[in-house]
C-alpha cells in the first residue's frame, strides 16, 4: 500500500493583500495613488453645475424655464406688433426686373386672403384679419435710392423677379447695395409664371431662379410664385407670423418710417412728422436724421393714436388743440447742431504754434525727430595738444599751450600726436582690425579723379536712362511710390514738406512740423480719448428713457428749409433716424475697406465717390492707407486700391457708433458699369475715428550706380545739384537687393555722390531713398438727390422693353 505524500510550499510573502472591491480597507495611501493627484471637491468629482447629475424633476423643470424665457423673449421682440394700435409690419416690395409690376404683386397677395385695398404708389396699410395683424406695403419701383431706403426701414423685404426678362445690371446693384447696408428677413417671388409654355418648363425656370438667388443669398431655396394663390397665401402667413431678423445697427437706435409730412404753414410753426417708433425710446433730447434732409432737433413729440372711426375727409390732421397729449418735450441735456468744437478751444495752442520754428531756415531734412546739420554755429577748430598717453579729457585742460615746461620729465619721444588715428598696438584705445587680405577692403579706398561729365551726354544719358526704367515699372510694379525730379527742380524745395524716417512702423513721428499744414478745422475736431467706453456709454444711454416703441407720433421739428417742400415727394419713402449722442459731431473717421471684385478697375485715393453709412450719405474724396498697429500710429498711404485689396479709408464726417456696415458707390460711364452710370466698388464697416493717426504718403528717389569700388558706390541720377545731396545727406540708403549705405560725400555740381553701403552691391541695382509727408483726411459733404438719376433708370428700361419685343 503506498504511503500518502503531502507536497510542501512556501507562501511568497507573508503580507495580505486587501480585496480591491472593500474601499474601507483600502489605506490613504492606495487612495492617494488611484486620485493620481486629483483633488476630490465636496461635490464630488464634477466641477460645474452643469456637470452634476440631475434628478429628472431637475431637468424637466430647467427645461420648462428655458421655454418659458423664449417665450417672453419673442414676446418682447414682437409686441409692437400685438393689440389694436400696434404698429404695422412693414414690407417693401422691390421689383429686379424691367417687365414686373409692383401693383399687380401687392395685388396677388391681397387676393389670396380676400383683402380688399385700394393699391396706391405711396406706402398703404391693410389689415390682416386672419392672422390679427396689420402690413404696411412700400412699394419702390425700379429706383435704386427708393429701394434701399424702403429695405433699411422694413422688416420684411420682397424681391419681385420676372419669369421671361432676366435681371440686368440695375436689378444686380439693387440686390448687392440691399444686401450690404444691412437687411432683414427675405423673401423672393416670381410673376408671369402661368405665361411660360409649355407647364413642363416651369419648373425649370424656377430652379434657375432659385439658382440666381442663391448666389447672393444662400438661404433663398424658396420662390414663391404670384400667380398660385396657395403660394400667396402661405407667404403671407410667413409675414404675419415670422418674427423679423432685423438689422444690428438699426435696432441700436430709435428710427421711423415717416407716413405723413405736415408742412408748416407760417415761419413760427414746425414741420411735423407722423409715424411709428420702432427701435429704441424716441428721445427728444437726441437729435434725428430724416433721410437726405439732414440733422435736426427736435422741439416736441406728440402722440398721434389712429382714429377709431374713419373721417370723410381721411386726412390725418395734427391736433392743435389744448387736449393733445405731449409725450415728451426736450430738456437743458438737448444736443445741439454744431459740428465742430467753438474756436475759442484752440486760442491755447496759439503760443504752441509761435515756437514752431520755420522749416525753410533749417539745413538739413527732418529724420525721425531731429534735423541734422542744423546747428546755428560750427564748433570751433581745436588744435591737438602734445600730451602723454593715457591723459583723459579733464587732465588735457591742465596742459597749456603756452607754457614750455623745461623741467618736466617728459622727453619728446614720450609724446603723443592726437591727430594721428590710434593704431591697433595702442590696444584698447585704437580699434584692433583684422588682418587685410587681398579680397578685403581697406578702409581708405584708392581714390580715383571724378570727371565733371559735360551737361549736353549727362542729358541724354539721363533721358535713356528713365525710358529704360520706364518699361520696367510697367512689367513690375516694385516700386509704386516712386517719383522722378527734374533737373531743373530743385529736390529740397519740391519736397520741403517731407522728412525721412528710419522705421516707418517704430519712428516717432514729430507733430510739431505737421501744424503749419494741418487743416483749419483740424483742432477743432472731436477728440475721443477711449472709444470703446465712449461707444458703449452712448449705446447705452439709448437703451433707456424715451417713447415706447410701437406708439404713434407727431414729431415736431424746428427750422426745417422750405426748400425741401419742393423737392419732397410721396412716392418715396422718408426715414427718420435718432442719432446717439456726439453723432452729429465731426472727427477724422475710420472704415475697413474691400475692394468689389465685381469692378474691375483699381480705385484713386481723392477720387470723387458716394459713401453711405448707416442712414446718412456723403460725397468724399478719401484717402487710402494700410491696416495693421504700429507703435507709433504711422500707416503708409496708399495711392490706389486695386481689385481684391483691402486698406482704411479715411476722411472727415460725422461721427457714428458701432461697426455700420458702409457703401461706397462711383460714377462710371454706362458702358463700363453693365448699363448702369453708378457702380458699387467697395464696402467697409465703421471702425475706430483718431486724429491721432498719422497718414504718411511716401516717395522715393532712385538713382543709379555710376562707379562701384567694393562697397564704395557712386550715386548718379538721383539728385542733380550739389545743394540737394547735402539737404538729404542724413537719409538711409537702401538697394532694392536688401543692401542699406549712407552718403559719404558729394562730387562735383550735377548732383554726384560716393556712398558707403554694407556690401557689395550688384551693377543692375537701384539705390533708393525713403521720404514722407503726412497727409490730411478731406471733409466730407452731405449727398442729397438720388443716386441714379431718373433718365438712365429710363433708358435701361427702355433698351429692356426693346429687347423684349
Amino acid at each position: 500500500m503506498p504511503s500518502a505524500t503531502a507536497t510542501h510550499s512556501h507562501r511568497p510573502t507573508t503580507k495580505v493583500q486587501p480585496k480591491s472591491f472593500k474601499s474601507r480597507k483600502t489605506t490613504k495611501g492606495a487612495l492617494r495613488d488611484q486620485a493620481k493627484g486629483k483633488v476630490p471637491n465636496e461635490r464630488g468629482m464634477r466641477k460645474t453645475p452643469h456637470q452634476q447629475v440631475m434628478s429628472k424633476f431637475d431637468r424637466r423643470n430647467q427645461a420648462k424655464q428655458r421655454q418659458i424665457a423664449k417665450h417672453k423673449e419673442h414676446q418682447k421682440e414682437t409686441s409692437v406688433f400685438s393689440g389694436r394700435d400696434a404698429a404695422p409690419r412693414i414690407v417693401a416690395v422691390v421689383p429686379l426686373c424691367a417687365d414686373v409690376d409692383v401693383s399687380a404683386a401687392i395685388k396677388s397677395l391681397n387676393d389670396s386672403l380676400d383683402i380688399e385695398s385700394e393699391i396706391t404708389e405711396t406706402s398703404f396699410r391693410v389689415s390682416v384679419d386672419r392672422f390679427k395683424q396689420k402690413l404696411q406695403y412700400v412699394p419702390t419701383g425700379r429706383d435704386l435710392t427708393a429701394s434701399m431706403d424702403a429695405a433699411r426701414t422694413a422688416d420684411y423685404v420682397v424681391f419681385v423677379l420676372s419669369s421671361e426678362v432676366e435681371v440686368d445690371g440695375l436689378g444686380e446693384l439693387i440686390i448687392r447695395s440691399i444686401e450690404n447696408q444691412g437687411m432683414s428677413t427675405l423673401f423672393t417671388v416670381v410673376q408671369n409664371l402661368d405665361k411660360i409654355q409649355p407647364v413642363k418648363a416651369r419648373p425649370d425656370v424656377v430652379k434657375s431662379l432659385v439658382s440666381f438667388m442663391t448666389h447672393f443669398h444662400p438661404g433663398q431655396e424658396k420662390i414663391y410664385s404670384l400667380d398660385s394663390r396657395q403660394e400667396c397665401s402661405n407667404l403671407m402667413r410667413s409675414l404675419c407670423t415670422t418674427t423679423p431678423k432685423g438689422i444690428n445697427w438699426r435696432d441700436q437706435r430709435s428710427w421711423m418710417l415717416v407716413d405723413e409730412v405736415q408742412w408748416p404753414s407760417s415761419e413760427t410753426e414746425s414741420t411735423v412728422l407722423t409715424g411709428f417708433v420702432r427701435g429704441k425710446g424716441l428721445k427728444a433730447d437726441r437729435l434725428v436724421h430724416v433721410g437726405d434732409w439732414g440733422a435736426f432737433q427736435i422741439e416736441k413729440i406728440v402722440a398721434a393714436p389712429l382714429s377709431s372711426k374713419k373721417r370723410k375727409d381721411d386726412v390725418m390732421a395734427v391736433d392743435e388743440s389744448e387736449a393733445e397729449n405731449v409725450l415728451e418735450t426736450p430738456d437743458e441735456d438737448q444736443d445741439d447742431l454744431a459740428e465742430l468744437a467753438p474756436e475759442e478751444a484752440i486760442m491755447d495752442d496759439v503760443d504752441a504754434d509761435e515756437g514752431v520754428t520755420d522749416p525753410t531756415s533749417k539745413k538739413g531734412v527732418l529724420l525721425d525727430d531731429h534735423h541734422y546739420f542744423s546747428e546755428d554755429e560750427p564748433e570751433a577748430y581745436v588744435a591737438p595738444k602734445k600730451l602723454p598717453k593715457g591723459t583723459s579729457n579733464y587732465q588735457a585742460a591742465w596742459f597749456l599751450d603756452d607754457v614750455s615746461d623745461s623741467e618736466s620729465d617728459l622727453d619728446d619721444e614720450e609724446m603723443a600726436d592726437v591727430d594721428m588715428p590710434p593704431a591697433p598696438e595702442d590696444g584698447m584705445e585704437g580699434v584692433a582690425n583684422r588682418e587685410p587680405t587681398e579680397a578685403a577692403m581697406s578702409e581708405y579706398p584708392q581714390s580715383e579723379m571724378f570727371v565733371e561729365p559735360n551737361e549736353d551726354d549727362d542729358a541724354a544719358q539721363l533721358e535713356a536712362y528713365r525710358a529704360r526704367k520706364r518699361d520696367e515699372a510697367e512689367e513690375d510694379k516694385e516700386f509704386p511710390d516712386e517719383i522722378e525730379l527734374h533737373p531743373n527742380v530743385l529736390a529740397r524745395e519740391r519736397l520741403s514738406k517731407y522728412r525721412g524716417l528710419k522705421s516707418l512702423r517704430t519712428s516717432p513721428w514729430n507733430t510739431e512740423e505737421d501744424r503749419p499744414y494741418q487743416p483749419e478745422e483740424w483742432a477743432r475736431l472731436l477728440q475721443i480719448s477711449d472709444y470703446n467706453s465712449s461707444r458703449n456709454r452712448s449705446i447705452r444711454e439709448a437703451l433707456v428713457g424715451g417713447v415706447a416703441p410701437g406708439t404713434r407720433v407727431h414729431v415736431h421739428l424746428k427750422n426745417v428749409p422750405r426748400e425741401l417742400e419742393k423737392s419732397y415727394s410721396p412716392s418715396r419713402p422718408v426715414s427718420l433716424f435718432s442719432l446717439l449722442r456726439h453723432e452729429n459731431k465731426k472727427t477724422s473717421l475710420n472704415f475697413d475697406v474691400t475692394h468689389k471684385e465685381d469692378f474691375e478697375k483699381s480705385i484713386k485715393a481723392k477720387e470723387e465717390l458716394i459713401v453711405q453709412c448707416g442712414p446718412r450719405r456723403f460725397v468724399i474724396n478719401p484717402l487710402f492707407s494700410l491696416g495693421g498697429n504700429t507703435e507709433n500710429d504711422v500707416h503708409k498711404y496708399c495711392r490706389y486700391l486695386h481689385p481684391g485689396q483691402s486698406a482704411i479709408a479715411t476722411f472727415m464726417g460725422p461721427i457714428t457708433w458701432g461697426a455700420v456696415p458702409t457703401l461706397f458707390f462711383k460714377r462710371t460711364n454706362p458702358e463700363d458699369g453693365n448699363g448702369v452710370s453708378l457702380q458699387l466698388v467697395a464696402t467697409g464697416t465703421a471702425r475706430a475715428p483718431s486724429t491721432s493717426r498719422v497718414i504718411a504718403k511716401r516717395v522715393i528717389l532712385t538713382g543709379h550706380p555710376y562707379h562701384i569700388h567694393k562697397k564704395v558706390v557712386t550715386i548718379r541720377y538721383m539728385f542733380f545739384n550739389r545743394e540737394d545731396v547735402e539737404w538729404f545727406k542724413a537719409l538711409p540708403l537702401w538697394t532694392k537687393r536688401g543692401r542699406t549705405g549712407y552718403i559719404k560725400e558729394s562730387l562735383g555740381t550735377h548732383g554726384y555722390f560716393k556712398a558707403n553701403f554694407d556690401g557689395r552691391i550688384n551693377p543692375q541695382d537701384s539705390v533708393g531713398v525713403s521720404l514722407y509727408k503726412r497727409v490730411w483726411p478731406r471733409n466730407a459733404v452731405p449727398f442729397t438727390g438720388p443716386l441714379l438719376e431718373e433718365g438712365a433708370s429710363r433708358l435701361q428700361d427702355e433698351e429692356m422693353d426693346e429687347d423684349v419685343q
